[in-house]
């Protein structure tokens, strides 16, 4: 959906809303309690536009195809192609051209897939508002809401604008998806401060979030891109994604090899002249180099690893937008994690339940479910006078309850107050059964919560008496109270012991409620006032908290021993985010979290330094949307390469600047926009599971690397020594080209299906600052190349000395090429592994490819029309053999190299560990 244009030059100038009075509101949007007429309504959607966000419909098809062509590989194939062109040198044209057109096939299939599987995960279903029009009440499509409207609200509904109330009746909204607070917040009607935050707007409610409980009436103040949702939203399109660190890397690959190759063909060409050849030979020889030196199949490799990686994880529930996000994600040092509903379920329990008397008790299960039990925190199990006690508390907070829990065939279903569901769960946990509670216990007269009342109470039939169970804050329940429920019946109550019980708690991150009951009178009795009720017996205290999703304990663990720093940013209490990162293992400290009123009014320089400062801080609690992204932009500029996990809407600026965003499936379509990895399952474990098939790609890139620049090296140290040696060309283009395409190109591909290796989540994550050129690299590259040129050069000297015709000597010297990529692909399946130690199941793919393409070029020495293309001809077994045999020497060396490596580590490691006596 796009947003019209046209708002921005109508639109209202910036007001603060929540500061202003109800009658200034009418006046300021020229509307009245009883809403606007049709034809103004009319009027203003010509003024103010559509009530639609901005939103990125997937790219275009056009635009998905010339997304493959920024690569500098690309770039240098083709040049080199153009130049063949330009010496009429059809064929290598042809193949060069060939090769950046199956590139591009195989990357825009995979894009467009992933951007088509992406789109389609955004929601459907139209938002319908109720208004009042004229004194009418109409339900419209949210689009057409205006600035006046008079919305009315009641639990369920979502909110579809911006709205300032004028009229609440217990009514509370969840923001969670807007502030990253976790609880329903209770909405009232009174003016607030200018200054006051978008989260602590108490008279406000915003488009995006949802009525939990409750009624209200308000007036539109803001839609479309004005609204806070829109605002966020807005900001994507002007913020820019940090690049991906594969494409750092690759650049600068790129960057080196087109230096080489350039200053390769520039030295030859100058000796190719001093050695008299005509102008048309010496570009011959020129473009000869390039297509012999260029990794052709890299791109084509790249892309098919990624493509491999995109696939696998979307088999973990983990869908990649773009290619390169599969490997940015392996990449990555820093996970800055959201909490509500991200490491939490984003559903409130009752965990806690302290007595009066000081006992403690744990409520197992989490969520919105009666599954479950209670049991001592200690262990040990309930005596008689113990569940009693529970039963009367959880009598008490069944009975005054306005939410709804019932088990279905498809689970358990619920609706109503966060809270209030979390007490019927913990009422089956207790053995209570809502329904059986209130047959038993007819209600006979209720007071809702209320944020100015702090409480809500309700009167019920108890055989020949009335009785009134209250919950609410701690401090007004047991104003309502005389005595509390003691092991041997009631005694005073002592109000100091138990707020500092609900301080301990509230220290532990625990939201508090007090639970309290009493008899007030016979059953023939006129029903008391509940805003005057006393004498009542305080039965408990219960601690609520939003639970830790089952499985992101042990994925944070993992992502930690992968050297994998975890960050929590979070709109919520300092108190309940330390409290859920000590579940976690996160932080134990104070010191270990931070607020954001503490970072407000720092620049990102000073910000920077902070973090630099403060190295232990692993928690940023109550910060905002803007404070997030700063925090993201910081670590960024730190040099870190950042993943950020969210689901709201707050979460969309930060996803959207990290190196790679990762939002969850069931998150608002505004954070799925602006990330580049979705989790369809809502599973932060598979953010882990991401890593990892990250690092696999990875490794599988720098493995086809290696395969392919070693192999390209040794093309350039052989064309280097003949041309210097003034000995025919060793191949022709065609051949070269016939080499790295066909027998080369495949294996490549082939070592790109390898499976991951055992221990990539047990190292630390790659320097952001290291290229895949790295001094390991170097290394085995130039050891394997120069090994191959070694054993090429020599047998093509030797051939030049016995006499051998250029043609057939090229052909004996082909093969030769063909079995030692045979040989050495076999050896480039891991960096530091011997290959008789990694079973051939693990890659049947490169078996099959390293001997089809092993057979491919046996064929073609016995097919009339490649014989004719590529001046082939067969050749004798015992020279087959004799090739062979030779060709091993670069395995034998290679794997030596590596058990040497793999002593030298295991040396170092030995003398690193203190000996004991």
């Amino acid at each position: 959906m796009q947003h019209d244009d046209s708002v921005a030059a109508n639109a209202l100038p910036p007001t603060p809303w929540h500061a202003l009075a109800a009658q200034d509101i009418y006046a300021r949007l020229q509307t009245t309690s009883d809403g606007l007429a049709p034809d103004e309504v009319a009027t203003r959607q010509r003024q103010y536009g559509r009530n639609l966000l901005p939103t990125k419909p997937p790219p275009k098809l056009w635009l998905v195809i010339l997304h493959q062509f920024t690569n500098s590989l690309i770039y240098i194939l083709l040049i080199a192609g153009l130049v063949a062109l330009a010496i009429g040198d059809f064929k290598d044209a042809a193949f060069i051209f060939g090769v950046v057109i199956l590139n591009a096939i195989i990357g825009t299939y995979q894009e467009w897939r992933a951007e088509q599987n992406a789109y389609a995960l955004q929601s459907l279903l139209e938002i319908r508002s109720r208004v009042r029009r004229r004194g009418e009440v109409l339900t419209v499509s949210a689009e057409d809401l205006v600035p006046g409207d008079i919305v009315l609200f009641e639990s369920g509904d979502k909110v579809a604008a911006d709205v300032r109330l004028v009229q609440v009746s217990n009514l509370g909204v969840d923001e969670a998806l807007l502030t990253g607070e976790s609880m329903p917040i209770t909405k009232s009607v009174a003016p607030l401060g200018e200054t006051t935050p978008v989260s602590d707007r108490t008279n406000m409610v915003f488009a995006g979030s949802l009525v939990v409980t409750g009624r209200g009436t308000g007036v539109v103040v803001e839609t479309g891109t004005r609204t806070e949702v829109g605002r966020i939203a807005q900001s994507l399109i002007e913020v820019s994604s940090a690049k991906p660190p594969l494409l750092v890397r690759m650049e600068q690959f790129s960057h080196q090899v087109g230096i080489i190759i350039l200053a390769c063909s520039c030295l030859l060409g100058v000796v190719s002249v001093f050695q008299g050849l005509p102008v048309r030979e010496v570009f011959l020889v020129m473009v000869g180099l390039a297509v012999a030196a260029i990794p052709e199949g890299l791109p084509v490799a790249l892309t098919v690893a990624l493509s491999i990686a995109t696939a696998r994880m979307a088999n973990r529930k983990v869908i990649a937008r773009r290619l390169v996000a599969v490997e940015s994600l392996g990449s990555c040092t820093v996970i800055a994690s959201d909490k509500t509903g991200t490491l939490t379920l984003n559903e409130q329990t009752a965990q806690v339940l302290v007595l009066p008397d000081g006992q403690r008790f744990e409520a197992t299960g989490q969520g919105y479910c009666g599954e479950g039990g209670v049991v001592l925190a200690d262990g040990r199990p309930l005596t008689e006078a113990q569940r009693e006690a529970l039963r009367r508390l959880g009598r008490a907070a069944l009975l005054c309850n306005e939410g709804a829990l019932t088990r279905t065939a498809e689970g358990w279903r619920h609706s109503g107050d966060a809270m209030d569901v979390a007490l019927l769960a913990l009422g089956h946990k207790l053995g209570l059964t809502p329904e059986t509670e209130r047959k038993n216990h007819p209600l006979l007269e209720e007071v809702p919560f209320e944020s100015e009342r702090r409480y809500a109470a309700v009167a019920y039939r108890s055989g020949d008496h009335i009785q009134v169970a209250v919950k609410g804050a701690v401090e007004v329940v047991a104003g309502f109270c005389q005595t509390r429920l003691a092991a041997n019946g009631e005694r005073p109550l002592d109000l100091n012991h138990v707020v500092q019980q609900s301080d301990a708690l509230a220290a532990e991150g625990y939201r508090v409620l007090a639970i309290a009951h009493g008899t007030v009178a016979a059953a023939g009795d006129a029903l008391p006032d509940l805003t005057q009720v006393k004498g009542l017996t305080l039965v408990g205290l219960v601690g609520f908290i939003d639970p830790l999703r089952p499985e992101v304990k042990a994925a944070v663990a993992q992502a930690r021993r992968a050297g994998v720093k975890v960050l929590m940013i979070t709109g919520d209490h300092p108190l309940t985010a330390l409290a859920i990162a000590r579940d976690l293992g996160l932080a134990q400290s104070k010191e270990e979290t931070v607020a954001g009123k503490e970072l407000a009014g720092l620049t990102g320089e000073q910000l920077r330094q902070w973090l630099d400062a403060h190295p232990q801080v692993r928690v940023f609690a109550r910060v905002t949307p803007d404070q997030k992204l700063a925090i993201v932009d910081a670590l960024v500029a730190r040099g870190e390469i950042v993943a950020v996990t969210g689901d709201g809407v707050n979460d969309a600026p930060a996803l959207n600047r990290a190196n790679i965003g990762v939002a969850m499936g069931s998150g608002t379509d505004v954070a799925k926009e602006a990330a580049q990895i979705i989790i369809t399952d809502d599973n932060f474990a598979s953010i882990v599971a991401g890593i990892e098939e990250g690092r696999y790609a990875y490794a599988n890139i720098r493995k086809v690397t290696w395969f392919l620049i070693s192999t390209g090296a040794a093309s350039l140290i052989l064309i280097g020594g003949t041309v210097a040696l003034a000995l025919p060309m060793p191949l022709s283009a065609v051949q070269w080209l016939w080499l790295n395409l066909v027998t080369n190109g495949i294996q490549d591909v082939a070592l790109a299906f390898e499976a991951g290796e055992e221990g990539a989540m047990r190292q630390p994550p790659r320097d952001p600052k290291e290229g895949i050129f790295d001094r390991r690299m170097i290394t085995r590259v130039l050891l394997g190349g120069v090994t191959m040129a070694v054993l090429c050069f020599g047998l093509w000297v030797y051939l030049m000395n016995s006499g051998v015709e250029v043609n057939s000597a090229r052909n004996i010297l082909l093969a030769f090429f063909v079995l030692i990529q045979f040989f050495y692909v076999l050896t480039c399946r891991s960096e530091t592994a011997s290959a008789f130690s990694i079973s051939w199941r693990r890659n049947p793919v490169l078996i099959g490819g390293a001997l089809t393409a092993l057979s491919i070029h046996l064929l073609s020495m016995n097919w009339s029309v490649t014989q004719a293309v590529l001046r082939l001809e067969p050749l004798s077994l015992d020279k087959w053999f004799g090739l062979a045999a030779l060709a091993t020497i670069v395995f034998i060396v290679m794997e030596t190299y590596k058990r040497w490596q793999r002593m030298s580590q295991e040396r170092a490691l030995a003398q690193e560990t203190p000996t004991t006596a």
